[in-house]
């Protein structure tokens, strides 16, 4: 299996390569768009049948899929704008920003389930394929930072558990970003800068000939450094294994990212492979050091069709993780995941359809000190799994569809698990849907927390999955200019993965403790004043009944977040994003700023110079501007896992950068 490793890694990285020198790198805004899912330039009837496939791993129309989904258009990239995933998602209804103290430090949390320092209740498809990190069980941060948004046609959110299809991490919520595909050939090419040394570049090669196509798009960023005074938290002090470091530190935070993406069509074979690389900071008992996560990601696929109600897919996926610590406590990750899945799509008359499958993954994963000058492993285990998975579609009657499914998975070291899914889907009119569903997910152990043996930490074979059950009830109405969706949820995990100090023992170990039951409701919508005005909003509120003043979960009960943009015809785009995060409990004894509430403020200007510049209809020439945090607020939120009691830096204020794009075979 370890050559496995190695050839998906070196195969992956002479791909990447090739797509980074044939499109160079980077961008912070879509080039122009394919025409497909451009809302603004359509006939405004897409918000009516928008469809989805991430639900069901079919198209469907969104108020027919069996899930609470929220979709981020193509038109939403460009009149928006975003240089990360980051600043895309937290636009989102129902997902909050939130950071931890060491290995996962850009993070969104899904319906306020941050019951864990990592993005682990989140998993992240790429194109409907999962991409997870095993060794500590779903970090997200190099995705979050590093992944190209040029790339992007569109971002599917189901807020929700997602195993039934897609299996361990699919949690609190799936996020699938779905790529562009060349339906032309075409050239972009962008650079941007700005102030305190923020800079960037991009771009994307778009290749069709015949059945074949191909699509390669990089991105590279360079936010400016932030220089502030972290102070030690008193609680910290006096850790054994810990360097002693000074009360007050003056301390300067990098913040540099690296992605690649390629993708390519033949026929029924279909390839894709990524790459992104963040470096930032981390904060461990004080200590405040640089840290690089990396992450290789590549997909073969092959499509076959039996017969005209029979479809199925076969796909080979890889992923491997590294992650690279350069002081306290010194550490180096890699890992890497391999799945074999085969999907099956069966239509049993006109009113059922199957979907099922079965899939075997392997896991293996290396974590290794440096500490004493010398490497020393203190974790190294293997994994393997497998699971079969159905789902069916039942058209009770024009109006009432009915959707069961669930996965049945067994991982090595534990009993069977069976994920459920349920729901009832009516669909009155073509403008009024309402849902009730009832679905389950699971987080199987990492390999950290199962193998680790570390002087502070030890991992315990044998622990069970993490376990959730939601059940949402959503209303929703759709018309031609408008969307607009009220969701109720509540979710009860158990079984989390937590360490705790066992009586008479000196170092902790990782055990299945503890029971979280979350609720709340999300309210969004959508709307175009024409094909020029757009509007966008979402108010959100969920609450942890478990919670104790001594341990809430970090996330604020309340956000609202709105969205203006206006597309003129002659070029002109202006957008403008606020992104309100409620306040947080009050941290009386932080020697640091405390957490507080926050309006997020970004906006997002683009013009057109082609028409100015006598280009033709195949090039294009554009300037483009944004700006995030407007109204410079430092951003520092609770100190996630290292049980300080305090806070960590997370947004530096305001970065304003202005760029310039070229493009070739513009549609």
């Amino acid at each position: 299996m370890k050559s496995l490793r190695w050839f998906g890694a070196i195969l992956l990285a002479a791909l990447c390569f090739a797509a980074l020198a044939t499109a160079q790198v980077s961008s912070q805004t879509p080039p122009p768009s394919t025409g497909r899912s451009d809302l603004g330039t359509l006939d405004l009837e897409s918000l009516l049948s928008t469809k989805v496939i991430t639900a069901s791993k079919f198209s469907e129309n969104l108020a027919d899929a069996p899930g609470v989904i929220s979709v981020i258009s193509q038109d939403e990239l460009r009149r928006f704008g975003g240089l990360t995933l980051q600043e895309v998602l937290e636009r989102v209804p129902g997902l909050s920003l939130t950071t931890s103290y060491f290995t996962d430090r850009s993070m969104v949390v899904a319906r306020g389930d941050q019951t864990k320092p990592n993005g682990s209740h989140i998993l992240f498809l790429i194109n409907g394929r999962p991409t997870r990190e095993v060794m500590e069980g779903g970090l997200i941060s190099d995705l979050m930072e590093a992944f190209p948004i040029n790339a992007l046609e569109n971002i599917e959110i189901i807020k929700g558990p997602g195993s039934v299809l897609y299996g361990s991490n699919a949690f609190s919520a799936v996020i699938n970003l779905i790529t562009k595909k060349a339906e032309h050939n075409g050239l972009a090419l962008s650079g941007f800068g700005g102030e305190n040394g923020v800079k960037g570049n991009s771009g994307q090669v778009m290749i069709q000939r015949g059945s074949f196509n191909l699509f390669g798009a990089g991105q590279f960023h360079q936010n400016p450094d932030w220089n502030l005074d972290y102070r030690m938290p008193p609680s910290l002090v006096g850790y054994p294994a810990a360097p002693v470091v000074p009360a007050l530190q003056n301390v300067t935070l990098e913040d540099r990212s690296a992605g690649a993406y390629l993708g390519a069509n033949y026929k029924n074979l279909t390839f894709m492979s990524s790459y992104t690389e963040w470096r930032a900071p981390s904060f461990v008992r004080g200590t405040v050091a640089r840290n690089t996560w990396r992450r290789a990601f590549s997909d073969l696929g092959y499509t076959a069709k039996p017969n005209d109600h029979w479809d199925m897919n076969f796909n080979a996926t890889y992923t491997r993780n590294t992650l690279d610590n350069y002081a306290f406590p010194t550490i180096g990750r890699d890992s890497y995941e391999l799945v074999f899945e085969w999907t099956n799509f069966v239509e049993l008359g006109h009113r059922d359809r199957l979907t099922f499958g079965t899939l075997f993954n392997y896991i293996e994963g290396t974590e290794t000190y440096f500490g004493l000058g010398f490497p020393i492993d203190i974790s190294n285990g293997t994994r393997p799994g497998g699971a079969f998975y159905g789902q069916l579609d039942h058209q009770l009657s024009d109006a009432v569809k009915l959707v069961g499914g669930f996965q049945a998975n067994k991982v090595e070291g534990t009993g069977m698990n069976v994920a459920p899914r349920a729901g009832v889907i009516w669909n009155p009119t073509s403008h009024f849907s309402a849902k009730a569903l009832y679905s389950g997910a699971f987080r199987a152990p990492s390999l950290d927390e199962t193998h680790l043996n570390h002087p502070g930490l030890a991992g315990t074979p044998g622990l069970l999955p993490e376990k959730v059950g939601t059940l949402d009830l959503s209303v929703s109405y759709q018309a031609n200019r408008s969307q607009a969706t009220l969701t109720f949820f509540r979710s009860r995990l158990t079984d989390s993965i937590v360490g705790v100090l066992p009586f008479g023992q000196a170092r902790y170990v990782y055990a299945n403790a503890g029971e979280t039951t979350i609720h709340g409701f999300e309210l969004e919508g959508k709307h175009y004043l024409g094909k020029n005005f757009y509007l966008t909003g979402s108010i959100s509120y969920q609450a942890d009944e478990d919670a104790s003043a001594a341990n809430p979960i970090p996330v604020p009960a309340v956000t609202a977040k709105a969205g203006f943009s206006y597309r003129a015809e002659n070029g002109l785009t202006i957008g403008m994003f606020d992104n309100y995060q409620g306040a947080l409990r009050t941290i009386p004894d932080a020697v640091n700023p405390g957490p507080v509430a926050f309006h997020l403020i970004s906006t997002h200007v683009r013009y057109d110079l082609s028409r100015f510049l006598g280009s033709s209809d195949k090039a294009g020439v554009a300037l483009f501007a944004h700006a995030e945090n407007l109204a410079n607020h430092q951003i520092w939120l609770p100190d996630l896992g290292d049980n300080s009691g305090d806070t960590l830096p997370v947004n530096r204020g305001r970065t304003v950068y202005f760029g310039l794009e070229f493009s070739l075979g513009k549609e």
